[in-house]
C-alpha cells in the first residue's frame, strides 16, 4: 500500500466544494475580532475632533424630531446605547455634552446644563443616554439631528467617505438614520478605508 501524503493524485480534480471554500477564505477580509473592553465614564474614547455640545445647527432648547429640549432628565425609560466612530481606521471620540443646553463640564463629565434633551451624552466615551418620559423608540438619526451633524451613507458628522455600519457586531444594511438606540445596543460607523471590525464594550455596572 502506498502511503497518502496529502497531495491529490496526478490528473485528479479537486472537488467543487473544496474549490469554493478555498476561494471564500481568500476573499474574506482579514479583520480580527476585538476583545471586550470596559467603558469608563468621564473619560475620552478616541481622538478628539469635535467640540463639546451641539453645533449651531443642533439643539439649543427648541424641539427637534418631537424631542423636547427645554426640560430636564425624564426617567420613565432610562437606557443606554453606545456609538463607536472610525475615520480612516482611527477611532474618533463622540463628544460630551451633546443634547445638553449650555453644558456644565467638570473633570470630563457634563453633569447638567440649563436644559437637556432626552438623547444626550455626559462624557466622550460614546455612551448615549436615552432618558425618556415614555416608551417611544429613538434612532441614531434623531441623535445626530440634536447634535446638529449630518448622517448619510457618505457623510458622518462631516467625515466623508463610504460608510459601513454595524449593530451589535452584525453589518447593518438599512438607512443609517434608522439604526435604533436599543438598551446596551452597540453601534459602529466606519468611514472610509481601511475596514475596521466593530469593537465590543462592557457597559459600567450602574448603566
Amino acid at each position: 500500500m502506498i502511503p497518502f501524503d496529502g497531495r491529490p493524485a496526478k490528473g485528479a480534480r479537486l472537488a467543487p466544494l473544496v474549490v469554493l471554500l478555498s476561494a471564500a477564505l481568500l476573499a474574506a477580509p482579514a479583520v480580527a475580532q476585538r476583545k471586550a473592553q470596559p467603558l469608563q465614564q468621564a473619560t475620552t474614547l478616541g481622538k478628539v475632533m469635535f467640540a463639546p455640545g451641539d453645533t449651531d445647527k443642533g439643539g439649543h432648547g427648541q424641539t427637534i424630531d418631537g424631542i423636547d429640549g427645554s426640560s430636564h432628565e425624564m426617567l420613565k425609560v432610562h437606557v443606554h446605547a453606545h456609538l463607536s466612530l472610525f475615520y480612516k481606521g482611527e477611532q474618533i471620540a463622540v463628544p460630551q455634552g451633546i443634547g445638553i443646553v449650555q453644558p456644565q463640564e467638570r473633570d470630563g463629565f457634563v453633569g447638567g446644563g440649563s436644559a437637556i434633551y432626552w438623547l444626550h451624552t455626559h462624557d466622550a466615551t460614546g455612551i448615549i443616554h436615552v432618558e425618556s418620559p415614555d416608551s417611544r423608540k429613538y434612532t441614531l438619526g434623531q441623535f445626530f439631528d440634536i447634535w446638529g451633524q449630518p448622517l448619510a451613507a457618505d457623510d458622518v458628522a462631516g467625515l466623508k467617505g463610504h460608510v459601513r455600519a454595524y449593530l451589535d457586531g452584525a453589518e447593518y444594511k438599512g438607512k443609517l438614520r434608522d439604526i435604533p438606540l436599543n438598551a446596551h445596543g452597540q453601534i459602529t460607523l466606519v468611514v472610509g478605508e481601511p475596514a475596521v471590525s466593530p469593537p465590543v464594550y462592557v457597559f459600567p455596572a450602574d448603566l
